[in-house]
């Protein structure tokens, strides 16, 4: 075994007996190129990676290959959901070079730490227009022998344009209106798939960010377009509930099987928000569906969430997932045939070998929900997908945000439970000594906890405390327990003094006492997940609005004066940033509810998608938020004050006279 035997990410250990001399990122691979002199070859992936898989099968766990690769260079394997700060910027060097990116993703540094060759899969022979892993080995080891000063001049050019990214300046602009929201949904429908839903052709992957901008912004067709699609396609687990990470097929049909985390927290509450638009309840079942399978799929014993389950199970890709005629005529005897007919299955198939992805798009059982019971039973006796059992904050953080909404939305206290042990998992389990939030917490091979890497625990990014500043704010909001609020206070205090940029707005991917490769970086774009920027504006924006703090606002509208001119010519990639700028021009509106039985005066904030209202609740008069500081009960009644910038109507207790005004 190798080093990365040590590891406690799930995705290091995979490889922990390639003959490959791997390091994990860290000080000693650093200091063993520059002793020896030698490029790093920086390995990037992730545990539910199909072709990281196929790669690592080829060329990893070949003798010969791992020779090439041991005597020139320094190998280091990167977990890149672990650490996304060294996966932006090496993606970044990929795309510089071949315009194109994606994973595995392998890139060659020198010892000074700057870029200058990547690529992502290649095989172990040579095949048309793709040269093999072996050809590229030696032709980069050739060029570092005889080349070496140019090719540090290429990585010290690499380095300059990667570092341009974080001195972007705010552009002269007498100010941005609303009129930009507006523009954006245009631009949006005139690149929208009306007939499959979505944006762009194959591969397609759920644009979360997007839809909640047009839900918010009150466009909401071409989100409902895409969420039906979705739902209906063979990217829906049809079977146990949640989504894949994206269709090969621009009709939602045959997916890459991998199941994220992230994925499934962003639609569960997208299909929420659906539903609270659309009054289907088809949207809320979706919603349903996919929190019932992360509870039951992803959820640890100590109440944290495991990051993904793989594409593959038994090394052949999807086939925990597809079904032919004749599987489901065995297992479900007189319902196959209504069952045949609703999923498409056929005797050619849609998949691999005359297997079927499962659809929904023919007409619908009356026993549908018994079939899909049936169904699941039989598939959990086949071999099962690995679970990557990392629990990373920012992704755990998400499904806070979507548990908690959908526990008060939906009136599922189990829902609402798992947002409260996932979040104090969090807040006891991933933060060091100093209080300071950690990026991952990982089991070991004995079932033993700890921070991911084991012994080297990874600092949190600006995407772990931004979206858990949010899902800190959305829990406050479903069980105005206090505790919720002072700590996304704190949080967000943490956040600007250890993440914000002073000089030029917005906040950076590293914390300012942590270090960075090449550059101290700034996320823009919200994909496949919300940027962090965004992330930031919109939990600082709603924080605002709660607390009446100026300066939460303030570093909010730093983001969006920095980001919005990006936005506004390219809207498909910056879905949250839009959300949090829909949200910065729109009417400020709070909603502090005091007394006891309130539910019917919640039930109407929480009838409708109103993405522009936060709210706070207590039993009794309470301090503990400012939205709620001198208000009461009235004659002996709960009572709901609606404000606008802090200065409230009077008060109404008739659950019809809030929803008027809410509605107005």
């Amino acid at each position: 075994m190798n080093r990365l035997a040590q590891e406690s990410s799930p995705y290091l250990r995979q490889h922990r007996e390639n003959p490959v001399d791997w390091y994990a990122w860290g000080d000693a691979a650093l200091k063993a190129a520059r002793d020896l002199d030698r490029p790093l070859l920086v390995s990037i992936g992730y545990s539910a990676c199909h072709w990281c898989h196929v790669m690592a099968h080829e060329c990893f766990e070949d003798p010969v290959v791992a020779a090439q690769m041991n005597e020139a260079f320094v190998c280091v394997k990167v977990d890149r959901e672990e650490r996304p700060d060294i996966d932006a910027v090496c993606m970044d060097a990929c795309q510089a070079i071949n315009g194109h990116g994606g994973w595995p993703l392998n890139v060659f540094l020198t010892p000074e730490l700057t870029p200058f060759f990547a690529g992502t899969y290649f095989p172990r022979e040579p095949r048309p227009a793709l040269p093999s892993w072996p050809m590229v080995l030696g032709a980069v080891a050739e060029a570092w022998r005889e080349r070496s000063e140019v090719v540090r001049e290429q990585g010290a050019r690499m380095a300059q344009a990667i570092s341009a990214q974080a001195m972007l300046e705010r552009e002269p602009q007498a100010g941005v209106s609303r009129t930009v929201v507006r523009d954006c949904v245009a631009a949006l429908a005139q690149d929208f798939d009306r007939e499959r839903g979505g944006w762009g052709g194959a591969p397609k992957f759920p644009p979360h960010a997007t839809i909640e901008f047009l839900l918010a912004a009150g466009a909401p067709q071409m989100a409902l377009r895409t969420l039906d699609a979705m739902a209906a396609g063979g990217i829906h687990d049809q079977v146990g509930g949640g989504f894949a990470r994206y269709a090969v097929d621009a009709a939602w049909t045959v997916p890459h099987f991998e199941k994220m985390l992230y994925d499934n927290a962003l639609l569960a509450r997208s299909y929420l928000h659906a539903w609270q638009v659309s009054g289907e309840h088809r949207h809320a079942d979706v919603c349903r569906r996919t929190l019932d399978w992360a509870l039951r799929e992803l959820r640890g014993p100590e109440g944290g969430f495991c990051a993904a389950l793989d594409a593959d199970a038994d090394g052949v890709e999807g086939s925990f997932y597809v079904w032919t005629p004749e599987q489901l005529q065995a297992e479900l005897g007189e319902l196959a045939a209504d069952a045949i007919a609703y999923f498409g299955v056929t005797a050619e198939g849609n998949f691999e070998h005359g297997a079927s992805v499962l659809e929904a798009r023919g007409p619908e059982p009356a026993r549908l929900s018994e079939i899909r019971e049936l169904l699941l039973a039989a598939r959990e006796r086949r071999v099962r997908p690995s679970r990557d059992d990392k629990r990373l904050t920012a992704w755990n953080a998400l499904m806070i945000s979507a548990l908690a909404e959908a526990g008060a939305v939906l009136g599922r206290d189990d829902y609402l439970q798992a947002a409260r042990g996932c979040a104090d998992f969090i807040l006891r389990e991933l933060r060091d000594d100093h209080g300071r939030l950690l990026r991952s917490w990982s089991t070991d091979a004995a079932g033993n906890g700890a921070p991911a890497g084991g012994r080297r625990p990874i600092q949190g990014y600006l995407e772990d405390h931004a979206y858990l500043l949010q899902a800190l704010i959305v829990l406050y909001e479903a069980s105005f327990e206090e505790r919720w609020y002072r700590e996304a206070v704190a949080l967000a205090q943490a956040m600007i003094e250890r993440f914000g940029d002073p000089q030029r707005g917005g906040f950076f991917t590293t914390a300012q006492d942590e270090p960075y490769l090449v550059a101290r970086r700034k996320d823009l774009q919200d994909a496949p997940t919300p940027s962090g920027n965004s992330a930031a504006a919109l939990g600082l924006l709603r924080l605002a609005r709660l607390s009446g703090e100026a300066e939460y606002a303030r570093q909010a509208e730093g983001v969006l004066a920095l980001h919005a001119p990006l936005a506004e010519r390219h809207p498909g990639a910056f879905g949250q940033l839009l959300q949090a700028l829909d949200l910065h021009l729109s009417r400020s509106r709070e909603v502090a509810i005091v007394g006891s039985g309130a539910q019917q005066l919640l039930a109407v904030v929480r009838a409708r998608h109103r993405p522009g209202i936060v709210l706070a609740a207590s039993e009794a008069e309470s301090d503990a938020v400012p939205l709620l500081a001198g208000r009461s009960a009235v004659h002996g009644r709960a009572a709901a004050y609606v404000c606008e910038n802090f200065a409230c109507q009077l008060p109404v207790s008739d659950p019809q006279a809030l929803a008027a005004l809410l509605d107005d």
